[in-house]
């Protein structure tokens, strides 16, 4: 299968061998022919495949077909974060390479000036986040009565992030006759929800099962106590002689000491989170992917957009609060094709956001510990092996921190997993954490 097979004009398929790319992945070869004959689609497949080319290429063919009339934007484009809004509009300007088109990015954390003055020369595509999006409107600066075809890209974690307000108030403003695209890695209850309302008889197309994880990642466990998680970093990366591993931690504050503490044994490292300025984190960015820098420190805003070719190597150094975040995090390794790394520190406080994470992607990941840092405060991490039914009740019904972490709810008997985040009570607790405080930091 070729491209040209989809039906893509021969400017775009010339755009796409100029990027090295000549077979379609999975999701692009069935959600390609699917948004070119203009029905509205429900796309997911694991993060990494190609889904950005997978609405960009169709949709420049379909405005292409029909010049602007207007000044636009008759194509709208909402992603999450910062970085993510950047790669789709990279993406949009490689692909309309030998295709006329108009295209921007706007989003917060930049001065908002140079942004109007783009938009008042005329566009075809705009790239944007919900809320600078929303901020232009009410300036005045851009208005949505050209928008042909709207695409929510990761929409999923708008919603985590609180952006649904600023969607739905989007939502109203645009035409009523127009071809609506939601692509994703996954697929939660309220995303369903959110499709019911927003299109109109779609095409489904999924790739891979709902979240799961590339088979080309490798994922493995190292448990460790948690005041010796940053000292193991440090060994792994020297010993193993990593020159680019991307570190995930829970909190901005934690990504900072983090990055300190690496910088202070003699490894280059920044961390990248939503407190930070939107030029530091370009910069960061930039460093990492041109080798400058050895490790670079995220937060969870981070685990969507970052799209670094041939990554070796991710890191949970804190496990997330919310299990499909782990599918996110570990899905910027493994892209295109590509084998991966993703390995997690985990410490004992952490054994029910381990069972959450192995319960959502049916799999338990296998436990590597290092010699010289097993942990002190070890609960049962490693798989169980069988025994005795009456011995296991009796030494459950002791009540100790054990009782609970080996269960693939990450629940103990009688009570709600307080400090876990399952499908359950936990989950939406993980969920309304992650979204305070975050929608600004986008």
């Amino acid at each position: 299968m070729s491209f040209s097979s989809l039906g893509l004009s021969e400017q775009l398929v010339r755009a796409t061998s100029d990027q090295g790319y000549e077979t379609p992945s999975p999701i692009q070869a069935k959600a390609i022919p699917a948004v070119l004959s203009g029905k509205d689609v429900m796309a997911a497949a694991q993060t990494g495949t190609g889904k950005t080319a997978g609405f960009t290429l169709p949709l420049l063919q379909r405005l292409s077909e029909n010049p602007r009339q207007g000044k636009g934007p008759r194509a709208l484009i909402l992603t999450p974060t910062r970085e993510l809004a950047a790669q789709v509009h990279d993406s949009v300007n490689l692909y309309s390479k030998y295709v006329p088109t108009q295209s921007a990015v706007v989003f917060g954390g930049v001065k908002i000036n140079p942004q109007m003055m783009k938009l008042r020369k005329g566009l075809d595509v705009l790239v944007a986040t919900p809320g600078r999006l929303m901020d232009l409107y009410q300036q005045n600066a851009v208005r949505f009565n050209e928008v042909e075809i709207l695409v929510l890209d990761e929409a999923d974690r708008m919603l985590d992030m609180g952006f649904i307000r600023d969607i739905r108030k989007i939502l109203a403003l645009l035409p009523a006759k127009r071809q609506n695209l939601l692509f994703s890695a996954t697929f939660s209850n309220e995303i369903r929800t959110l499709a019911q309302g927003l299109l109109n008889d779609p095409v489904q197309v999924e790739v891979a099962a709902r979240n799961t994880t590339a088979e080309t990642v490798k994922q493995s466990v190292y448990p460790v106590d948690q005041s010796r998680k940053s000292a193991l970093l440090s060994k792994l990366v020297r010993d193993n002689n990593w020159e680019q591993v991307l570190v995930f931690t829970r909190t901005k504050h934690g990504a900072n000491r983090l990055t300190k503490k690496l910088e202070s044994d003699g490894i280059t490292a920044a961390a990248i989170h939503g407190n930070k300025s939107q030029g530091a984190r370009t910069r960061a960015l930039a460093e990492f992917k041109q080798g400058d820098i050895r490790v670079l420190v995220a937060t969870d805003i981070a685990a969507r957009g970052l799209d670094i070719k041939q990554l070796p190597q991710v890191v949970n150094f804190e496990l997330p609060n919310v299990p499909e975040d782990y599918v996110h995090r570990i899905g910027r390794t493994g892209r295109a094709g590509e084998s991966g790394h993703a390995l997690s520190l985990v410490s004992a406080d952490e054994g029910k956001l381990l069972a959450g994470i192995e319960k959502l992607i049916k799999k338990q990941l296998p436990r590597k510990e290092v010699e010289g840092f097993e942990p002190v405060n070890n609960l049962p991490l490693k798989p169980k092996a069988k025994a005795d039914p009456s011995r296991a009740r009796s030494r459950n019904g002791g009540g100790n921190a054990r009782s609970g972490a080996g269960r693939p709810d990450g629940q103990r008997s009688g009570r709600p997993g307080a400090g876990g985040r399952g499908r359950g009570q936990g989950q939406g607790q993980g969920r309304s954490q992650g979204r305070s405080g975050q929608r600004q930091s986008a």
